[in-house]
């Protein structure tokens, strides 16, 4: 079940539409329950990934309708208009792609030195770049040594 999982994640990680370099969590998709099953999310962690996914859903709402409103509205009537189009569209693409990098980040923070390893041999078998952040050190309470 868990190396199923793995393998998910892996295929996952090699084929988000996010950075084809970058090795994302895509927590802006359908497969949020991997994600805790496989990084093993706490409470705190899981609570915070749904937050990152609402805020992320608003800024890719927000950026898709203004890639709408640019193709519905921008001149398309010659060659230099539709370099400008396309210009004003790669910047608003981008600004897709660096929501879900900077929402994958800001989970990936959380992660504890196990889960961060963990992720770091994911991103390893599916060749992809590692986004870098320093591990959370969490306290153990006494007595659950």
């Amino acid at each position: 079940m868990l190396r199923k999982l793995y393998g998910s994640m892996v295929f996952l990680m090699l084929f988000t539409s996010a950075n084809a370099q970058n090795c994302t969590l895509d927590i802006g998709g359908k497969n949020n329950e991997a994600i805790k099953t496989i990084f093993q999310l706490n409470e705190e962690q899981i609570s915070t990934m749904e937050a990152l996914q609402g805020e992320l859903e608003v800024q890719t709402k927000d950026i898709e309708g203004q890639i709408e409103k640019l193709l519905a509205e921008h001149p398309q009537s010659s060659e230099e208009d539709l370099i400008k189009l396309a210009e004003k569209y790669k910047v608003l693409q981008q600004q897709l792609v660096q929501a879900a990098y900077d929402s994958d980040k800001k989970l990936l923070s959380l992660f504890n030195s196990k889960q961060y390893e963990r992720y770091l041999r994911l991103c390893n078998e599916a060749i992809r770049i590692p986004i870098k952040v320093i591990p959370k050190n969490y306290e153990i309470p006494e007595g659950e040594e």
